[in-house]
């Protein structure tokens, strides 16, 4: 431990790194799922499949209470919205949140597309800077001496694409538990802020809404909605850092097509 951050080894992070992989499966067993018409909880049915097919388990599931194997949240929905009878339509923006332990060790990822033809512009261009404020952000911890250069690049996109990131809520630290320090938030704040070091596991998550940074939570105590009703979108990787760099646990690739527009190339641990 560093403080209060764990220091995962090698081969606990090549653990992770399986767990990773099966979230990226179920991820895409979920929206495949997602078409118009379809319910949001035949796409927490998916990935509840693909998880437990493969031997690990949900660390949503049962999460304080959450009911179900993934977050799904629908247009001005931001983050743990509930899977349910819903029922999902051409140009809605869906964000799934996903996670699996396996070993009792976790990863947690999530990402945000559009249901069929997209009928905003706005809509595209906010899942697709959200997207691209992730690996921003994932980019900058390669080099980053402390977790507030991860922030400072996730808020660079965020601003210059005119998205606001949701006040509140944070990418955290991820490995023998699902939400751990240090803190990643997706913004920049005052203070020294903690220094990135190998062994160290964070899971990066920028929530951008398209209105007011503000939200609410509705009466399921669970589900974020933005204040003003305007749409919002979430993507998340889990990350593990080493002494000879940086692997995207939760991509199969570890991060190689998308950290190579950033001169980055991503080493397995």
């Amino acid at each position: 431990m560093a403080g209060r951050i764990e220091l995962k080894t090698r081969e606990q992070m090549r653990v992770m790194a399986r767990a990773g992989v099966i979230v990226e499966q179920a991820l895409a067993a979920a929206q495949s799922a997602c078409v118009p018409g379809a319910r949001t909880l035949d796409a927490d049915s998916a990935a509840a499949r693909v998880i437990a097919e493969a031997g690990a388990t949900s660390n949503f599931l049962g999460y304080h209470g959450f009911p179900a194997t993934v977050c799904i949240s629908v247009n001005d929905e931001v983050v743990h919205g509930i899977p349910g009878d819903r029922v999902l339509a051409q140009g809605d923006v869906v964000s799934i949140d996903c996670g699996a332990v396996v070993e009792g060790w976790h990863a947690d990822s999530a990402r945000t597309f559009i249901i069929g033809d997209p009928l905003s512009k706005a809509d595209v261009a906010l899942v697709s800077a959200t997207e691209r404020a992730l690996w921003a952000g994932i980019a900058a911890l390669a080099t980053a001496e402390r977790v507030a250069e991860v922030s400072a690049a996730i808020e660079d996109v965020a601003d210059e694409a005119g998205l606001h990131p949701l006040e509140g809520y944070v990418g955290h630290g991820i490995g023998s538990a699902m939400h751990m320090e240090p803190d990643v938030p997706n913004y920049s704040v005052r203070g020294r802020s903690p220094r990135v070091r190998p062994g160290m596991c964070v899971a990066i998550e920028p929530m951008l809404v398209i209105g007011t940074p503000d939200s609410a939570t509705l009466n399921d105590e669970w589900t974020v909605v933005s204040l003003d009703g305007s749409r919002a979108a979430h993507w998340e990787h889990s990350i593990a850092v080493h002494d000879d760099g940086i692997w995207v646990l939760t991509a199969a690739d570890g991060g190689a097509a998308r950290l190579a527009t950033h001169g980055i190339v991503p080493v397995a641990p």
